[in-house]
């Protein structure tokens, strides 16, 4: 029973975090209509930006977080009109193909940058938690804090800002948006910037929880794809519950499997969900 109830903690802790580059996949796949396979790459940058800005420059984590969403989200806004946006004319799946290459290129300009040593954040040292016989690290309580105040911020970014209600109307219907005046265009560019500085601040939200290195983002990014799938591509409510279920499943299953084979739960979650319910959990409505 305690590895359980540990199992379950150490789940909602890691499907929390999971939720933003869950989010910030699902978002793009919305408004664009593609899955940009590129979130690995965002989530690793933002590690990288974060961990710059707290070990080299000395600032808390909070502005860490900050400098992570916006590096990761400039990086993903010009990597979709340089590299992605020209493509789109081919379909989907090209552009699909087209942004696990901008994932290889930029997992290689990082791991020449700054080579393949694990990187660490300059955090205090604290002990455990403890709850009887079950216990928590403090940096997963503050992450877990962390990720619930950005998701808040979002969602109110969305519901409460013309900004974001002009993202919601297109991601439901472009054509409609388009007759009330919103620029499909500067919308997409914006969702962009959105969904891979949230793949950002959970790559370095990750890096906080272990370390970084250039495959950070890579390893996640089979559960964040699961999680969009589980929960509705294009549902941003879905995207969490998807996320806090993979989350779940993976520690789980560790107490059945070794943790190095945990990844392989998205793969069977894939396959369930478009074996029993291609739409997902919460079907395709975007917010």
């Amino acid at each position: 029973m305690d590895s359980f109830l540990q199992a379950a903690l150490n789940g909602l802790v890691a499907g929390t975090i999971l939720a933003l580059p869950a989010i910030g996949f699902t978002a793009m796949f919305a408004v664009l209509r593609y899955p940009n396979f590129a979130v690995a790459a965002f989530a690793t940058l933002g590690a990288y930006g974060g961990w710059m800005a707290n070990a080299w420059l000395g600032w808390p984590v909070v502005a860490a977080l900050l400098a992570a969403f916006v590096l990761a989200g400039i990086v993903g806004g010009l990597a979709e009109r340089v590299a992605l946006e020209p493509l789109r004319p081919a379909g989907a799946l090209t552009v699909a193909i087209a942004a696990i290459a901008l994932n290889v290129i930029i997992e290689n300009i990082l791991r020449f940058s700054f080579g393949n040593d694990l990187r660490g954040y300059d955090l205090p040292l604290a002990r455990d938690i403890r709850f009887g016989s079950l216990r928590v690290a403090p940096q997963q309580v503050e992450n877990l804090m962390l990720a619930l105040a950005v998701m808040g911020v979002l969602f109110a970014f969305l519901a409460f800002t013309r900004i974001g209600k002009a993202m919601r109307a297109t991601a439901d219907n472009p054509d409609l948006a388009r007759l009330k005046g919103i620029e499909p265009r500067r919308v997409e560019l914006l969702a962009v910037f959105v969904g891979a500085g949230l793949c950002g601040v959970g790559g370095m939200l990750l890096g906080l929880d272990t370390s970084v290195d250039p495959l950070t983002g890579f390893r996640i990014v089979l559960s964040v794809f699961a999680a969009a799938v589980v929960g509705g591509l294009g549902s941003i409510p879905g995207a969490v519950a998807g996320a806090l279920l993979i989350g779940l499943a993976e520690e789980f299953a560790t107490l059945a499997i070794a943790p190095t084979y945990k990844s392989a739960v998205g793969f069977v979650a894939i396959l369930l969900v478009l074996t029993l319910r291609p739409r997902g959990l919460l079907g395709e409505r975007a917010y």
